[in-house]
């Protein structure tokens, strides 16, 4: 489906006005031959909306009443030339131009993996119950799974993205809402966690895995998540069981990483159309920096393993980077790209990525726990990362169209 709208400036609720609507099957030259045939009649344009679905076409014209006796041979002419291109046409008289939008605008995006007719249903069923108004439906993507977006009106972001997230995990869908307006189309900074987000790994097993104690890592991992210790002394005694390593399995474990599924279409396609993207990590520098020179990233910014004489000492060096330092560093990077926190996207998977998430202008939470689900602004449930991009309002077209831009 694509649509296009333009319109003049505000006239008198009181003015006649004609809606010449014009539907069938879509093909070269309909727009231009409606409005050849209503030029003859010194008609002004109001307002225009063209939809093509599957090969037919909606075409909506919202124009002023012609001179005084035309408007019958106005009415004539448009369905006999809509006659002559086996379309049909519609002409309803009115008074100005379309009712004022209420206030309050989000937008809201619906990811669906298939997206049903009940889930759809419920959405707009709710939409309506919160007291907003559904002003257009667009699609963004068909593949890798079905989005579209809903453009909302007379309610407010903060109660619609409420009522709209808790049924989505009911439907089986994810939602995301954002309030309307020109930030979405301005440049921005994206940061992500690492592990399970941007990679599908956890590098301190990766690491463990070499050292030949993976059990007793996920131990003290499991005491993490008991709330038995917090996430700098977890850190402390997972690397502690590290010591001794031979550094050169530093390369080994960077040559194990898996990224994530449509990571590497994320980062370009948010590259080529203008973004700075950084990666903030409770994991280790040795891994970051290599992610940073391979995707091309601007920010980049993790703890630092260890290493005297070519071992792993055991150790971490330099300010850890936990919760509360995910947040510090969004913050942090937000400023050196010169990028209002509002402007800031946050991706991430776990209660470590929480402040950040809620710190960050759209908080995403990737495939993640139940708490940070429910936690952040809005919610991917599919193993595609660069289905995020649907939430920026970027169309699939978009990030193919990208991938034939030259950047150098």
């Amino acid at each position: 489906m694509s649509a296009s709208q333009t319109s003049s400036s505000d006239i008198p609720a009181d003015v006649p006005t004609l809606l010449v609507k014009i539907f069938g099957k879509d093909r070269p030259g309909i727009t231009a031959g409606l409005f050849d045939t209503l030029a003859a009649y010194s008609v002004d344009v109001v307002d225009i909306e063209q939809v093509v679905t599957r090969g037919r076409m909606v075409l909506c014209a919202l124009v002023t009443e012609p001179p005084p006796g035309l408007e019958g041979d106005l009415r004539a002419t448009v369905h006999s030339w809509a006659e002559s291109m086996k379309m049909q046409a519609e002409i309803i008289s009115g008074l100005g131009d379309n009712r004022p939008r209420g206030l309050g605008r989000s937008l809201v995006t619906v990811l669906g993996h298939p997206l049903t007719a009940e889930a759809t249903a419920a959405i707009a069923a709710r939409i309506t119950k919160t007291g907003g108004n559904i002003d257009r439906i667009f699609r963004l993507a068909k593949y890798p799974v079905t989005a579209v977006e809903f453009a909302v009106s007379g309610v407010e972001t903060e109660p619609l993205r409420t009522a709209l997230v808790t049924d989505a995990a009911r439907l089986g869908i994810d939602v995301a809402v954002v309030a309307a307006g020109l930030y979405r189309r301005a440049q921005r900074l994206v940061v992500m966690d690492v592990d399970s987000t941007l990679i599908q790994d956890e590098v301190i097993e990766l690491f463990a895995a070499h050292a030949g104690c993976e059990d007793k890592v996920a131990e003290v991992t499991a005491a993490a998540m008991r709330g038995e210790l917090d996430f700098e002394q977890s850190l402390h005694a997972r690397v502690a069981l590290l010591e001794g390593l031979d550094a050169s399995v530093v390369d080994k474990v960077r040559s194990e990483v898996r990224l994530t599924p449509g990571a590497r279409t994320l980062i370009r396609t948010l590259k080529r159309l203008g973004y700075q993207v950084g990666v903030v990590s409770g994991g280790f520098t040795q891994v970051t920096d290599d992610l940073k020179e391979r995707l091309g990233l601007d920010f980049a910014h993790a703890n630092t393993l260890e290493i005297v004489d070519g071992r792993l000492t055991g150790k971490v060096t330099g300010e850890i980077v936990d919760r509360a330092g995910k947040a510090r560093l969004l913050r942090r990077f937000a400023a050196e790209a010169g990028v209002p926190l509002s402007q800031t996207v946050a991706i991430g998977d776990g209660a470590n990525d929480l402040d950040m998430l809620n710190a960050a202008g759209l908080g995403v939470a990737f495939n993640a726990k139940p708490v940070v689900r429910e936690a952040a602004h809005a919610a991917v449930n599919f193993p595609f990362l660069d289905t995020v991009l649907y939430l920026l309002g970027v169309t699939r077209e978009e990030v193919e169209a990208a991938d034939t831009l030259d950047i150098g």
